[in-house]
């Protein structure tokens, strides 16, 4: 490892250590370091945003670590630029009951020399919650034109990727039938009543592939959606194949070269749309009031901007000792997080939220 490897590397660990510093003390004095004047206010913005919430909640960080791993580097004489993954943990407890949050970044920096010394020039996001899908032609009526038994179309033998279907062994809860489907099953049939929503399957497939992907499915740049849809999915929901991509709530799979799903499988807004109106079977939820009305294996949506259009899900799958949601999350991959996403660079005082309890019977 040459010099100017050893001197870039250099600045990186003392802008870990800076990472490390907040998560452990909770305030925002080690940014201070930071010499990106941008990213320092992004960090600033978020830690003052969580500070807020914590005097209120009584959530308090015992434990951070951060893993940072190389991803592509690029070196000059006198500049370098890198991606770096970094893998956060964060311990916090509550009334003196811990639990862990984990949480996969990446970010882009610029290192520039200055005669002997390295030092950190920018710094950039290479992916943010805030990263909505925007698809071309969609239309988000959400079944207001197309409802259940009118244009549904049931295919003899879905058009589905096999694999999709086939069970998973989950690391939490190996055994309890997760992920039970098979060539028909996990499909809306009008005639078949009281499918039970497996709350805890839906949870142990999140908590499987929260920092991975299922090759089962293609896998977006901006995944949220698509994976908050295989966590339902895998806990029973039946999908309503409408062979449009404007309407029902569906993953095809593999056909002529091409995945193909519905915008409701994958797109943020599309989501939030279909699971508003009332229905009375298929795949439907009941819109809340507050996030201590949730159960394991519900929805929350988030507008970051307050103007209707919704940009990131996730989904529940634990909770805090006085009851409110953890979440787990793709896009940037997330592991028992707390459910307001004040920590998220996307998060704004304009930020809104929808509830969706998910029926426990389809």
């Amino acid at each position: 490892m040459g010099d100017k490897d050893n001197g870039w590397k250099k600045a990186l660990v003392e802008y870990v250590n800076v990472l490390n510093g907040d998560g452990l003390t909770g305030h925002s004095e080690p940014y201070r370091a930071v010499p990106d004047a941008e990213h320092r206010l992004r960090l600033l913005k978020r830690s003052q945003a969580i500070a807020k919430r914590e005097g209120g909640s009584r959530i308090k960080p015992i434990r951070s670590e951060t893993r940072a791993r190389l991803i592509s580097k690029e070196e000059k004489a006198s500049e370098a630029t890198c991606v770096v993954r970094f893998h956060l943990l964060r311990s916090y407890e509550q009334d003196h009951l811990p639990w862990l949050e984990e949480r996969a970044e990446q970010e882009r920096i610029r290192f520039v020399r200055s005669g002997s010394r390295w030092r950190i020039d920018r710094i950039e996001p290479v992916a943010t919650e805030n990263s909505a899908a925007e698809w071309p032609g969609v239309e988000e009526r959400a079944d207001t034109e197309s409802g259940w038994g009118r244009r549904t179309v049931i295919p003899s033998v879905p058009y589905l990727n096999p694999t999709a279907t086939n069970s998973f062994k989950s690391r939490v809860l190996a055994g309890t039938g997760a992920g039970r489907g098979g060539w028909g099953e996990g499909w809306f049939d009008p005639s078949k009543r009281g499918i039970v929503y497996r709350r805890e399957d839906a949870v142990a497939y999140a908590e499987q592939w929260w920092d991975e992907s299922n090759p089962s499915y293609e896998k977006f740049e901006v995944n949220c959606t698509n994976y908050v849809s295989q966590c339902i999915f895998a806990g029973g929901a039946p999908m309503n194949y409408t062979g449009r991509r404007e309407s029902g709530w569906w993953y095809k799979g593999m056909a002529n070269g091409q995945e193909l799903w519905s915008y409701s499988w994958a797109v943020a807004n599309a989501l939030q749309t279909y699971l508003s109106p009332s229905r009375t079977y298929g795949l439907r939820a009941q819109l809340v009031d507050s996030p201590q009305q949730l159960m394991l294996g519900d929805v929350i949506c988030y507008d970051w901007d307050g103007n209707g259009r919704f940009q990131h899900n996730t989904i529940v799958v634990a909770f805090t000792p006085d009851g409110m949601p953890l979440v787990n999350a793709n896009t940037v991959s997330s592991r028992h997080r707390y459910w307001d996403y004040r920590d998220s660079y996307a998060w704004t005082e304009r930020t809104r939220y929808k509830f969706f309890h998910i029926a426990d019977e389809f």
